[in-house]
C-alpha cells in the first residue's frame, strides 16, 4: 500500500521524538528518513538541511512552552501553579530545551512564564523591583529544581545511599522520625511545591503588610 503524503508536521513530530528519546546527536537525516519510511530527499524538501531542521525544532519547542494559564483562587496559588507548569514542561523536554539553550533562545522560551508571573505579582500588589524579584526568584527556583532532578536521574547509584546513612551510620539524636524520613526517597513533587510556596509567601509578604496598614 502506498505511503500517505508526507507533511512538514509529521517530519517535525518524528524528529522531536527522536531527540526526546536519544538526544540531538542521534538525529541524522538518514535515520529520520528510516523512521518515516521515506527518502532523505523528501525530508530535505519539507524542512531543508539538518541545521534548518534543528532551527524548526527549536521554534516549535519555544511555541510548545508558550502561554501558561495559572490556576488557583489567590495570587500565591496561581504563582505556584505557574512554577509547577514550567517545571513539568522543562522536565518533559530536556533534550529539546538544551537545543533551545544552544541556539540562544532561552530568555525567549521563559518569557511567557515570566509574563504570567508578572500578572500575578501585580494582582498581589507587588510593583517595580519587588515584582521583578518575584519573577526572577521563582524562575531560578524552578530551573534549580529541574537541574537537580535531572542530575539525580543521571547520577550513578550511591554507596552508601541515604537509607544506609540514616539507618544507623549517622545519628539523628532524639528524632527517629527524622532519620526515617531522610532514609526514604524524597517526594520531588511535594518538595518542589513546599519550597516554592515558602519562597512565594516571603516575596509576597511586603505587599500583604502594606494592605494591612
Amino acid at each position: 500500500m502506498a505511503r500517505a503524503a508526507l507533511t512538514r508536521d509529521e517530519v517535525l513530530d518524528t524528529a522531536a521524538n527522536l531527540v526526546k528519546r536519544h538526544g540531538p546527536d542521534a538525529l541524522s537525516m538518514r535515520r529520520l528518513a528510516a523512521e518515516l519510511g521515506t527518502a532523505v530527499t523528501s525530508i530535505y524538501w519539507h524542512v531543508g538541511n539538518r541545521e534548518a531542521l534543528l532551527d524548526a525544532l527549536v521554534e516549535r519547542t519555544v511555541a510548545d512552552l508558550g502561554e501558561i494559564h495559572p490556576t488557583g483562587d489567590t495570587p500565591a496559588q496561581r504563582i505556584v501553579s505557574v512554577a509547577g507548569a514550567l517545571r513539568r514542561r522543562l522536565l518533559g523536554r530536556p533534550h529539546l530545551v538544551a537545543l533551545v539553550h544552544e541556539r540562544g533562545l532561552t530568555e525567549r522560551m521563559f518569557l511567557p512564564a515570566q509574563q504570567a508571573l508578572v500578572r500575578e505579582a501585580h494582582a498581589a500588589g507587588l510593583r517595580g523591583a519587588g515584582a521583578a524579584d518575584l519573577v526572577r526568584a521563582v524562575q531560578v527556583q524552578v530551573v534549580g529544581h529541574v537541574l537537580v532532578e535531572r542530575n539525580q536521574e543521571r547520577a550513578p547509584e550511591q554507596h552508601p545511599g541515604q537509607q544506609e546513612l540514616w539507618s544507623g551510620t549517622v545519628s539523628a539524636g532524639d528524632d527517629p522520625a527524622l532519620a526515617l524520613a531522610l532514609a526514604g526517597p524524597p517526594d520531588r513533587e511535594r518538595l518542589f511545591v513546599l519550597s516554592v510556596r515558602a519562597l512565594v509567601r516571603s516575596l509576597l509578604e511586603p505587599a500583604a503588610n502594606s494592605h494591612r496598614l
